[in-house]
């Protein structure tokens, strides 16, 4: 820890647990939230769900646990150039899509109708969810048991209403306060991988063409330049050159402003950090208009293509029947998901059984889900 600057988050200092543990002798708190979090349930089953494309599409597009290790390695570079905690930023990194539904973000929205009468439904809450309640591994508590300084990064984002609810750990969106710095690499990092890699697989689906790219200022550059240092490139070596070149610059480009912010500010201590009226993590104003771009340009090339669209209309109809289902009769889940659902019905109402299904059917897999639409629709 000797190397770590003095306003980074320090495993010696954390804010701890919820239930008090002893410590490690070999391992920092950090550490035991990142393999907590890798020996996890929910982390094995983001193999099986995916970014933009439905599971069963390719084996070589990008799925939430390919995505989760490339924002870790984005995060982990920035937080070293830093004397950042790499640790943390690594746990945060792994973690911050564990209550990611089936198919993506159409399966997330899917859920979320299907939730409005019953609290809503919102893949961030539920990775915190997923890590405080419902891992099951250990006899004195439920849930991993994170570092509240983890937990605090896995939080990206809250209402003022669910922040009221969640004790310390969303007293921050109450107050208007900062999280860690490494809370705020791993934010801009999920970023940075999100977009440059559903730029890789919109080009390796053939959806979106290098010609396409030429049309975006930031990628026409680059595309100029790489043909003219190497003009036997390939279409498709010459794309994905672009895109590890864009990565590289805006990880650079991210160090730099944020080096640039911190010298600004000179914040003694990670209370200084949290206090700040800014989030000292960031990129240059041109990046952010860089990244703007690259968002419009996938939201009318990509998310909007009318494959990824009928992707989307599948997933839907797949969330909306298995909630129905479930609703209808509890009985149609495992028995255990059923047990809990009448439990909380009896204590809470349809508003406790319908957050125990939400639950059940996050966790599911793109092929669990389709396989359960199929037995249910049979």
């Amino acid at each position: 820890m000797s190397n770590l600057a003095k306003y980074a988050a320090n495993p010696n200092k954390s804010r701890g647990r919820t239930h008090l543990e002893e410590n490690s002798s070999y391992r920092t708190e950090f550490q035991r939230d990142r393999d907590r979090i890798i020996h996890s349930t929910a982390f094995r089953r983001l193999v099986y769900k995916t970014q933009v494309f439905v599971n069963h599409e390719g084996d070589l597009y990008r799925t939430r646990l390919t995505h989760s290790l490339e924002v870790a390695q984005i995060a982990r570079t920035v937080a070293r150039a830093m004397n950042l905690n790499e640790d943390l930023v690594e746990a945060i990194s792994l973690a911050h899509d564990l209550g990611h539904t089936p198919f993506g973000h159409a399966g997330q929205d899917a859920l979320n109708n299907c939730m409005k009468k019953y609290g809503g439904f919102e893949h961030n809450l539920q990775s915190l969810r997923v890590v405080d309640k419902l891992e099951n591994r250990y006899p004195n508590f439920t849930g991993l048991n994170l570092t509240f300084e983890t937990r605090e990064g896995i939080l990206k984002h809250c209402s003022t209403t669910n922040a009221r609810k969640l004790g310390d750990i969303g007293e921050r969106f109450l107050t208007r306060n900062q999280p860690s710095l490494e809370a705020q690499i791993a934010n801009i990092a999920d970023q940075i991988a999100y977009n440059n890699h559903d730029i890789d697989d919109g080009l390796r689906s053939g959806l979106i063409t290098v010609e396409d790219l030429s049309e975006v200022g930031v990628f026409s550059d680059q595309i100029k330049k790489t043909k003219v240092k190497y003009p036997s490139l390939s279409k498709h070596q010459c794309a994905h050159g672009v895109v590890r070149k864009m990565i590289d610059e805006l990880v650079t480009d991210l160090i730099e402003t944020s080096t640039a912010n911190i010298k600004k500010h000179q914040p003694n201590n990670i209370s200084d950090v949290r206090n700040c009226e800014v989030a000292l993590i960031c990129s240059s104003e041109n990046f952010l208009n860089l990244q703007r771009e690259l968002k419009v340009f996938l939201r009318e090339n990509l998310y909007r293509h009318p494959k990824v669209k009928k992707m989307t209309c599948q997933a839907h109809e797949i969330i909306s029947v298995l909630f129905n289902h479930f609703l209808d009769d509890y009985n149609k889940m495992p028995r255990e998901h059923a047990l809990r659902a009448i439990y909380a019905d009896k204590n809470y109402g349809l508003i406790g059984s319908a957050r125990i299904i939400a639950d059940y059917i996050a966790g599911m897999t793109d092929r669990f889900a389709l396989q359960s639409h199929t037995n249910l629709t049979q």
